[in-house]
């Protein structure tokens, strides 16, 4: 695993959208319409772009898996932050969707901790390229890198089975929010 550079931006954010592509979650916050392709991919950019900023972007060395870190308590609100976000709700959630997003958005940050921490943003490898190892290798690093700075490290997932695989990595389910799909929130300390 290294540390992305910028130049890396369009690889991390094909990987992303191949690996995001059907799940539930995205579907929830990605305008579904005749281009929600271009949505999805302007996503996946906007979290590259705030956790590059604002936390740490990984890629493995073979270049089939990346993994967004956002750190919460080192974001900063900046005029290039704001257009990102304005930008997103515009382009990718769309007008219509922007209320129940931030509400979603709302729920969940209520439940995370006020103290620092690792929030996995978003951990994808190549679907062809799944059940390999690539993935577990990953996320052992990452595991290390949290354990290293004394954080535990928060996700939410939607995809039932991914819960049994992160809980082979220490981590537990502390509360399930329904959205018209469950959302899984889980932390390992």
């Amino acid at each position: 695993m290294k540390q992305a550079l910028y130049k890396d931006k369009i690889l991390i954010v094909n990987i992303l959208v191949h690996s995001f592509a059907d799940n539930k979650s995205i579907k929830y916050i990605v305008k579904q319409d005749s281009r929600k392709e271009e949505r999805l991919r302007k996503l996946m950019a906007y979290s590259f772009e705030r956790c590059y900023r604002f936390g740490e972007v990984y890629l493995t060395e073979d270049k089939k898996a990346c993994a967004l870190i956002l750190f919460p308590h080192k974001k900063k609100t900046s005029l290039s932050a704001l257009l990102l976000d304005l930008d997103l709700a515009f382009s990718v959630i769309g007008l219509s969707n922007l209320k129940k997003v931030l509400s979603r958005e709302s729920k969940i940050k209520q439940l995370y901790p006020k103290s620092p921490f690792y929030y996995l943003w978003f951990i994808g490898v190549y679907p062809a390229d799944q059940n390999k190892g690539i993935g577990k290798t990953l996320l052992n690093e990452i595991l290390t890198n949290a354990e290293r700075e004394g954080l535990p490290v928060y996700l939410e997932t939607s995809t039932r089975k991914n819960i049994t695989w992160y809980e082979q990595f220490g981590f537990v389910t502390y509360n399930k929010l329904d959205f018209g799909y469950e959302l899984f929130c889980m932390r390992r300390d």
